[in-house]
């Protein structure tokens, strides 16, 4: 484990749990890898994020979007609650954040402060923008790409580093075609970072949870719109808690050698594989997004060119980097080695890491999830039961009581640690649509 952060906020440690042996032959190379971010907003030291230049400006700015399409006034309580948990996160801004509130149908309105700019928070903008909520009024459709596109340029607008969007819809997103939402996302990819939300039942999960995969953010489900307040106000809390922006993990592989996959394996199981950017020879970047003072774990898996027994190399360097807003040599945060060393003892080369072995079972019990909902709602009786039983037997053997809970709703079991379960005959919808949405929320590994 090696830390190169300077005296900054917050600090960067690398730490790599893996078995480094294998059999003659060997090829496939696995680790986890444990990114802790600390200290961030609470030693008074210098910000790894310079503010900009001046000093006046916002170290962070937030765009609301709020749906205001016509569903939201059946019940009229949910466009209610929506207004009231708008106002509870504008009342959680720093002094000092850049925001505004955009108002989502099939097209994207600024409710406030308008003009195409941003507010910057204190106590009387925020009077002004919970006056403004107010007069907000549910009607039209739901265009979603809409939304994030005008969020992009109000955003753009700021210079501020941690830039971040809070979405909340309660419907389908029927007024745009599908490849225009995948259009938006990836013009916003990079740009700023997104929690989504959907609230009552009326909304697609795919859609909702494919916003925030692209945009790095966290999705979940309001099922009860009296609960927006109170969810609101913590994603509002954690976006503050924010201290860096566009965190990369950077993967160096020796010649010969060729990355399988990257994925973030905690909190959530999200895949990066795919999002990989060249940053040299041999050496790609993957998105993290934003750090306060927070834990992640990621699992890497790096395939190398088979050797004798007795030889030993690195198969990869993987380092946190910090890109210079002036196009320089980014800033190593924080750096692991990944190692193999080819062995003929097969106790050694046979035995698995624990972290590994976690998160393997972690990732799988989320498309195990995510299989057997399909199937369930395709029919597919026999597949479905078969897909949820693994899904019990994994979450019980990893002590995963979350997503246990999600599965009882789902299916009667029988027996958990042999993963034999019936489905329910009658599932509510919100039942289905939680477990789906949190299918790949993990827990951290005992160490």
């Amino acid at each position: 484990m090696a830390n190169f952060s300077k005296p900054s906020v917050p600090r960067f440690t690398v730490e790599v749990y893996q078995n480094t042996h294998l059999p003659e032959g060997g090829r496939e190379v696995d680790a986890i890898v444990t990114v802790t971010a600390t200290g961030g907003g609470t030693t008074g030291e210098t910000p790894l994020v310079a503010p900009p230049a001046g000093g006046e400006g916002p170290g962070a700015a937030v765009v609301i979007m709020v749906d205001c399409s016509g569903s939201m006034d059946y019940p009229p309580t949910k466009m209610r609650h929506a207004r009231s948990a708008t106002a509870a996160a504008v009342d959680t801004l720093r002094d000092g954040v850049a925001f505004a509130v955009v108002a989502g149908t099939h097209q994207a309105r600024e409710a406030y402060p308008g003009g195409g700019r941003l507010a910057v928070a204190d106590a009387v903008t925020r009077q002004q923008a919970k006056e403004a909520l107010r007069k907000l009024e549910a009607g039209g459709g739901t265009a979603i790409g809409t939304w994030l596109r005008l969020a992009d340029r109000l955003l753009a607008s700021s210079d501020a580093a941690i830039r971040h969007g809070i979405l909340l819809t309660d419907g389908r997103n029927e007024h745009e075609e599908p490849e225009a939402l995948r259009t938006s996302l990836d013009v916003c990819a990079g740009r700023f970072t997104c929690d989504a939300r959907g609230v009552g039942t009326d909304w697609e999960v795919k859609e909702v949870t494919g916003i925030a995969s692209a945009l790095l953010g966290s999705a979940d489900i309001v099922a009860d719109p009296a609960g927006l307040a109170t969810d609101f106000t913590s994603m509002m809390e954690a976006a503050m808690g924010k201290e860096v922006a566009d965190v990369a993990l950077r993967l160096w592989t020796p010649q010969g050698a060729e990355v399988r996959f990257v994925k973030q394996v905690a909190p959530a199981v999200e895949d990066l594989t795919d999002r990989r950017a060249e940053s040299g020879p041999r050496t790609g970047d993957y998105p993290t997004g934003s750090w306060g003072d927070e834990s992640r774990d990621y699992h890497v898996c790096v395939r190398v060119p088979s050797a004798a027994v007795g030889e030993e190399m690195l198969a990869a360097r993987v380092s946190l980097v910090l890109p210079a807003p002036d196009g320089s040599s980014p800033q190593v945060l924080a750096q692991g080695l990944v190692r193999a060393v080819w062995t003929d003892d097969l106790t050694a080369s046979t035995s698995i890491n624990p972290q590994v072995a976690h998160y393997t079972g972690q990732a799988e019990l989320a498309q195990v999830i995510q299989q057997g909902l399909d199937l369930r709602r395709s029919g597919d009786v026999d597949g479905a039961t078969a897909k949820l039983g693994r899904a019990v037997q994994l979450a019980n053997r990893s002590g995963n009581a979350d997503t246990a809970k999600l599965l009882a709703k789902v299916v009667d079991v029988v027996d958990a640690v042999a993963g034999t379960v019936r489905l329910k005959a009658k599932v509510t919808e919100e039942a289905q649509m939680t477990l789906e949405t949190r299918s790949t929320k993990t827990v951290r590994v005992k160490k």
